[in-house]
């Protein structure tokens, strides 16, 4: 790798919008994002499962098919 050309690899705070935050590797201080672990659906389990079923039929019967 070449000297001086790479930005500097330092430790930074991330804040997520629920109010959590900690600490992860970045090339900037502060990273403030809207979802993380804590609160994301799929790992707090309180993921729903949209029936598609309804948007099938309504396509068919909107293209006559």
């Amino acid at each position: 790798m070449k000297e001086g050309i790479h930005p500097k690899y330092d430790e930074s705070k991330v804040t997520c919008a629920c109010g959590e935050s900690f600490t992860s590797g970045s090339i900037k201080k502060e990273l403030k994002v809207e979802i993380c672990s804590k609160c994301h659906p799929f790992y707090t389990g309180k993921q729903r499962f949209i029936d598609a079923g309804g948007r099938v039929d309504k396509f068919k019967k909107k293209f006559n098919l």
